[in-house]
């Protein structure tokens, strides 16, 4: 790829990790190198199993609480802040120095909405990213700043969702 463009999945329904995952699976089946980065998220999922096993496909995520941020105080937001600048200075480092065809950050659209990740310091990275790395962001919430950085903006809305009956994220299903 010559052009690296910016992708965006965002909205309240189910698939916008899995978007980007057969972005991931697309590019490496094209012998593309894909660094795929997890925020938010730290429990162990069907896709990241597969994914792991793909030759061209390096898996970075960050340890959580196990609680999801509207469940955590002010001290375990701030633990969380920390974790997620890491993973992002770490991946967009690695990023300059390695030029992978593909970054995707998922759910950092959240940890930027949460103010976990200075959306400044995204939207900088997208303005000065390697020119040939195709780069996703996905989560809810983006701002018009982001929306406005991007190539593509695809959300994804919820009609209906069966976690509005208290069903459970299911094995090999949401996870």
């Amino acid at each position: 790829m010559d052009t690296g463009l910016i992708h965006i999945y965002c909205g309240d329904g189910k698939g916008k990790t899995t978007a980007s995952i057969g972005l991931a699976v697309r590019c490496a089946g094209r012998g593309g190198r894909i660094f795929f980065t997890q925020f938010l998220k730290e429990r162990m999922t069907g896709e990241l199993t597969v994914l792991s096993a793909l030759p061209n496909v390096e898996i970075r995520r960050g340890k959580g609480t196990g609680k999801f941020t509207f469940q955590m105080n002010a001290e375990e937001l701030a633990a969380a802040k920390v974790i997620q600048e890491k993973i992002f200075r770490t991946i967009t480092e690695r990023c300059r120095e390695e030029l992978p065809d593909l970054l995707v950050m998922d759910e950092i659209l959240d940890a930027c909405s949460i103010g976990l990740i200075n959306e400044r310091d995204v939207i900088q990275f997208l303005k000065t990213k390697p020119p040939g790395t195709e780069v996703v962001l996905t989560g809810r919430n983006p701002s018009q700043a982001l929306i406005e950085s991007a190539d593509y903006v695809s959300e994804v809305k919820k009609i209906k969702h069966p976690y509005d009956r208290n069903i459970s994220a299911r094995i090999g299903i949401e996870e």
